[in-house]
Formats: C-alpha cells, sequence, structure tokens
C-alpha cells in the first residue's frame, strides 16, 4: 500500500484511502476532484451514485462524505473490491456497497436508478461509451441524472441525450459533466477555453 489519496470534503475531509500498488490504477486527481465537486456542489446530498470502475474509490467516497444517500462502487479486481470493503467498515458507512464484478455485467443485473455516475475507467480499457448504452439501455438512469466522466480523448456525446454543464482539460485527461435529458434542447458546443473549460 504505497499509494494513498484524501477525501477532500465533508463529514470525512482529510480522511486518507489507502490504495493498493495495481496496474493501471490511476486515482482522481485532488485539483480534479476539487473541481468536479464544485460542480456537484448542489447536487450530491440525498443522490445516489454509482462508482462504476471505483478504483481507489475517491469519488464514491468524497460522494458519500459529502452527503450521498447512498453509494454503489464496482470494481473488477478483488485485491482492491476487497480495501474498498475495509474502507468503508472503517466508516461504518452501511450506505456505501461495494460489488466485486465487471461494470458491464453489473449493469446487466442492477434494478435501482441513479442520480449520479461517475465513469472513469482505466485508459487501458477506456470503455465508457458501453457503459452509457447500457445505463440508457436499462433505464438506470434517473430524471435528470449527472454522468462524469474521464477520458484521455475528446469526450463525444449525443447532444440530443445529453447536455454538456462543464468540460475541462488537465495534461491529456479530459474530464466533463453531462445531464441526462429526454428531449433535445442542445445547442452547438463550445471550444474549450483559454484555461481548459468548457461551459456549454
Amino acid at each position: 500500500m504505497k499509494h494513498g489519496v484524501r477525501i477532500i470534503g465533508g463529514k470525512y475531509r482529510g480522511k486518507k484511502l489507502s490504495v493498493p500498488d495495481s496496474i493501471g490504477l490511476r486515482p482522481t486527481s485532488d485539483r480534479m476532484r476539487e473541481t468536479l465537486f464544485n460542480w456537484l456542489m448542489y447536487d450530491v446530498a440525498g443522490s445516489r451514485c454509482l462508482d462504476a470502475f471505483a478504483g481507489s474509490g475517491a469519488l464514491g467516497f468524497e460522494a458519500f462524505s459529502r452527503g450521498a444517500r447512498e453509494v454503489v462502487m464496482v470494481e473488477r479486481s478483488a485485491r482492491i473490491a476487497a480495501q474498498l470493503q475495509k474502507t468503508a467498515a472503517e466508516l461504518a458507512a452501511k450506505d456505501i456497497l461495494v460489488y466485486h464484478q465487471d461494470v458491464l455485467k453489473y449493469l446487466e443485473t442492477v434494478n435501482q436508478s441513479f442520480d449520479i455516475v461517475f465513469l472513469d475507467p482505466p485508459f487501458a480499457i477506456n470503455y465508457w461509451q458501453k457503459c452509457l448504452h447500457k445505463l440508457q439501455a436499462n433505464q438506470l438512469l434517473a430524471p435528470d441524472a449527472l454522468v462524469y466522466i474521464e477520458s484521455p480523448d475528446e469526450i463525444q456525446m449525443d447532444t440530443q441525450r445529453w447536455q454538456c454543464l462543464k468540460q475541462k482539460r488537465a495534461g491529456q485527461v479530459f474530464y466533463a459533466l453531462y445531464k441526462y435529458r429526454e428531449t433535445d434542447t442542445s445547442t452547438a458546443g463550445q471550444k474549450l477555453n483559454g484555461n481548459g473549460t468548457r461551459v456549454c
């Protein structure tokens, strides 16, 4: 356990999360998490969240610390899933549910919808698009659900179904927050501005 991340806000602010060494494990940086949760400032409390590629658990634990009603973490590595379960137990967090499972298989079995979804797969298996398709096809998104995506490539979305709320680039990483919608009220996208942020 050479690595660790800290919860940066909420009830468990300052709590260090142990992270096992694992190839491809890439915890979202403190700076990116701070930006994301500033975007989500008024949306986390009382929400049901899915941390689809949990890894370090940084996003899911951060959401729980900030008042999420329930957080589901899905992690295909048995070793990492065990660490997530240990951390949840240390926090006495009964409303953090950890599943040792491939996320696509999990999305075939779950029957409850989510208010906020974090899609941050290892870049070597960058298949957030497949997860997004499953979420839509299986009706797992609550009305006006919010989806956060990290990708090594610029993110392209169906603007008839997704409204870009915020998008930013940090080095070679693109990250963005989208709102799910049933009708098309989209407008043309904008380019990233000088500081790497796009408001759509």
